[in-house]
């Protein structure tokens, strides 16, 4: 059984079924793609800072084995407890990304596999959600009637 958090951008769409296509479902659990290939899955991301963490981290155990000067036998080990707490942890740093980048988490989800964790939360989403509704960044003017003078095209008041 897998699990999803879905969270919605803060500047969403007004039509629902537009809304519905940029949200981003967040699996809990491992990820084998960040345990294999951290700094590229990363990158794929668009994770900046925990990208420079594991850089800063990576860079710093090297520069201690170097100090050190003990046979640099550990280190793939090392470096592969690092990669398996980023496996762990990297859908937690996804969903840290994107709360800190003003999106929220509006449902959970559950199933076998991704379609069938899609198909049960839009069940439940899209009969509450409104055929169409004003995004929350369009000003009150602007959702006016269409222009319609010249004065309301270079934006005089009258």
């Amino acid at each position: 059984m897998q699990a999803y958090t879905v969270y919605e951008a803060p500047d969403h769409a007004g039509d629902r079924i537009d809304r519905g296509e940029n949200l981003v479902f967040v699996k809990d659990g491992f990820s084998w793609g960040a345990f294999l290939f951290a700094p590229i899955w990363m990158l794929i991301h668009r994770l900046w800072w925990p990208l420079l963490g594991y850089i800063v981290v990576v860079v710093a155990l090297q520069l201690l084995g170097l100090a050190v000067g003990r046979d640099q036998a550990w280190m793939p080990l090392l470096a592969l407890g690092i990669n398996l707490v980023v496996g762990f942890e990297a859908n937690s740093l996804r969903r840290w990304t994107l709360e800190r980048k003003g999106w929220s988490m509006i449902g959970a989800t559950t199933g076998r596999t991704l379609a069938e964790c899609e198909r049960a939360f839009f069940d439940n989403w899209l009969p509450a959600q409104p055929m169409i509704s004003t995004p929350h960044s369009e000003p009150a003017a602007a959702r006016r009637a269409p222009l319609g003078s010249l004065s309301q095209l270079f934006g005089a008041r009258s």
